[in-house]
């Protein structure tokens, strides 16, 4: 069985307004990302995050710096919520040397160790293990940090995930796995693809606490993450968190979507994790308009400011392509 999780814990006006900004900023920045690329400015594909901001958020909030992040394809809102600038996100997305990974990993190769993101992967659940790994690192130091690792519903059917989670089990490793669930594995429904009902049902094979969470909610998110990291930094060992909700855009910018119901593509403010939460700190008088539209306008201006830094920074050259990767040599 899922656990369940609805008290929420008291937080206070200072907390709740850095979650607002959290998701807000996640959600302007992967807004102008969809703008440019259907514009032709940005190479490659590109993975929106757009209205799963409160899965990271809720996760991340709880976090240290020191904590580390394993991410997926879709990692712009796993890095933001971690701390990793914009303004680098920016320029790495447009291939300059500014960038986190001076214009050679683009957009699903985000990484800023210096802020605990171990990076984006392109692999399908490849974070699932090096998460267990930095883990098991915590551990053999004998340190509190903990390790999260974020992948899709799909993921979880990979043999890594469960590999991972067994060991990590057995080892009572402070690792989080945090599963992004917008019930499909790019174009399969879950009730396909899935043989229990919820990802987290799965905890129960390994003996571990299994929670469920709604994606629309970014307070259960927060509540569920707070206990698994405090469990995770006590000793008690991993916890499976399963964050199900719906996301606005398909599994890439130019996805159809001819796998969704209608009500499922036109309806998403129904679902959508800002527009609720920030009705409800405005409703419940947690904030005022003043302190909500403060944060909307210092974020468009760093996003606008953000991507002009991306614009005005060059590409690496030629003689670089081999600076900073590993090649053996026989």
């Amino acid at each position: 069985m899922s656990y369940k999780l609805y008290s929420i814990p008291e937080i206070n006006q200072e907390k709740l307004l850095e979650i607002y900004e959290s998701m807000y900023r996640i959600r302007v920045f992967e807004d102008r990302i969809k703008i440019e690329f259907e514009a032709g400015k940005l190479p490659g594909f590109v993975h929106l995050y757009v209205g799963q901001e409160s899965t990271a958020v809720g996760v991340c909030v709880n976090l240290r710096v020191d904590d580390v992040v394993g991410s997926t394809h879709r990692g712009h809102g796993h890095s933001i919520a971690k701390g990793v600038a914009v303004k680098e996100m920016f320029a790495e997305l447009q291939g300059s040397v500014e960038g986190l990974c001076k214009g050679k990993g683009g957009s699903m190769h985000v990484t800023d160790i210096s802020k605990g993101m171990l990076g984006a992967n392109a692999v399908v659940g490849a974070s699932i293990p090096t998460a267990t790994g930095a883990g098991l690192a915590f551990q053999y130091q004998k340190k509190d940090n903990v390790s999260i690792c974020f992948f899709g519903d799909g993921a979880s059917n990979q043999g890594t995930f469960h590999e991972s989670i067994n060991l990590a089990a057995i080892w009572k490793l402070p690792v989080i796995y945090v599963c992004d669930n917008n019930r499909f594995a790019e174009q399969t429904p879950s009730k396909y693809h899935l043989s229990c009902k919820h990802v987290s049902d799965r905890a129960a094979s390994y003996d571990i606490p299994g929670l469920l969470v709604d994606t629309s909610d970014v307070l259960q998110v927060y509540s569920a993450a707070k206990f698994a990291v405090d469990r995770a930094r006590k000793g008690d060992g991993p916890t499976l968190i399963d964050s199900s909700g719906q996301r606005k855009y398909g599994h890439f910018v130019g996805d159809s979507q001819r796998y969704k119901t209608e009500e499922e593509k036109t309806n998403f403010d129904k679902y959508d994790p800002i527009l609720k939460y920030k009705n409800n700190l405005l409703n419940s008088n947690a904030v005022n308009d003043k302190q909500i539209s403060d944060i909307e306008s210092q974020i468009n201006v760093e996003i606008d400011e953000g991507w002009k830094f991306g614009q005005q920074s060059k590409p690496p050259e030629a003689h670089e392509v081999y600076d900073d990767v590993y090649v053996s040599y026989k």
